[in-house]
């Protein structure tokens, strides 16, 4: 069966893919928001078992639940990869309490520039060119610049910001390896193996050492929603769809706008400061994902 051949992007194409970068964007801003309420490894859980039933409901819609069944060599890759997710959302969800919105939105968004480095090394072919060392310095300058002025004052988002650095390289690692074993495995069977692992990890982990009690609000309800049904529900979903349709290398150069999108809803939705170190930081980021990530 032939491949079908994908189109330039159009105006439809453009807005969706614009709309799915706003979204994650604000994912971290909505992250912040439920930590008011909750502790991060709970609201973690919470996010996976919503973002799983979200996954369990579009598979029988679709009608891909229709003979379901794991094969035996589909249990490590899987397990692998719901146990890197877990280590990133759990990482993330911790720097996130630690940190300010704006800074995560930027930290986390620099795993494009961690995958492209650690694709040199575990993918053949995928190697480092000189156009994308460049953009992989340019967003490591841009990182370095926005630790500086936290390095000298020890300011209080420094370790949040070391933490959100180290989660962005686990998820640049699971990139990397989801790369690898998307091609022989069902996207709902990974959907819900990490749904079903990181439910599993982070309940245990919340009833063993976090005793902060749950504040039910429309707060935190709205960020279980937006985490669960917008991010691991319609961004996945609408992903797939421009993926299904357009070239890959035209909806990065879109996506590039999202730790942009991060900063601002940051400063209005919970008042982070635009300050310099922000913009400049944010700027190099999505130059050097641009540069780093073409071919």
């Amino acid at each position: 069966m032939s491949l079908p051949r994908l189109r330039p992007i159009d105006a439809r194409g453009a807005a969706l893919a614009l709309l799915l970068s706003l979204l994650w964007g604000a994912n971290p801003v909505a992250i912040k928001l439920g930590l008011e309420d909750v502790p991060p490894i709970r609201l973690a859980w919470m996010r996976f078992l919503v973002g799983g039933v979200v996954v369990l409901a579009w598979g029988w819609a679709t009608g891909r639940l229709r003979g379901f069944r794991m094969e035996p060599g589909e249990w490590r890759p899987l397990l692998v990869l719901g146990l890197l997710f877990t280590a990133q959302i759990g990482s993330m969800n911790v720097a996130t309490g630690l940190t300010s919105a704006a800074h995560a939105s930027v930290l986390l968004n620099l795993y494009a520039v961690h995958t492209v480095v650690l694709a040199h090394f575990m993918i053949p072919g995928d190697r480092l060119t000189v156009r994308r060392l460049a953009g992989v310095t340019i967003a490591y300058a841009g990182i370095v610049f926005l630790f500086r002025a936290h390095v000298g004052a020890g300011g209080p988002t420094l370790l949040g910001d070391v933490v959100m650095f180290l989660s962005g390289l686990i998820l640049a690692e699971r990139t990397v390896y989801l790369a690898r074993a998307v091609h022989h495995l069902d996207h709902v069977k990974l959907l819900l193996a990490q749904a079903f692992i990181g439910t599993a990890i982070f309940l245990v982990t919340s009833l063993a050492f976090e005793s902060a009690p749950t504040r039910w609000t429309w707060r935190l309800a709205g960020s279980i929603g937006y985490q669960g049904v917008v991010i691991a529900g319609f961004n996945f979903i609408a992903s797939l769809w421009l993926l299904e349709r357009y070239r890959p290398s035209v909806l990065a150069t879109l996506f590039l706008t999202q730790p942009i999108f991060g900063v601002v809803a940051a400063a209005l939705v919970t008042g982070d400061p635009l300050t310099t170190e922000l913009f400049v930081a944010s700027a190099a980021v999505a130059v050097g994902i641009g540069l780093s990530t073409r071919r």
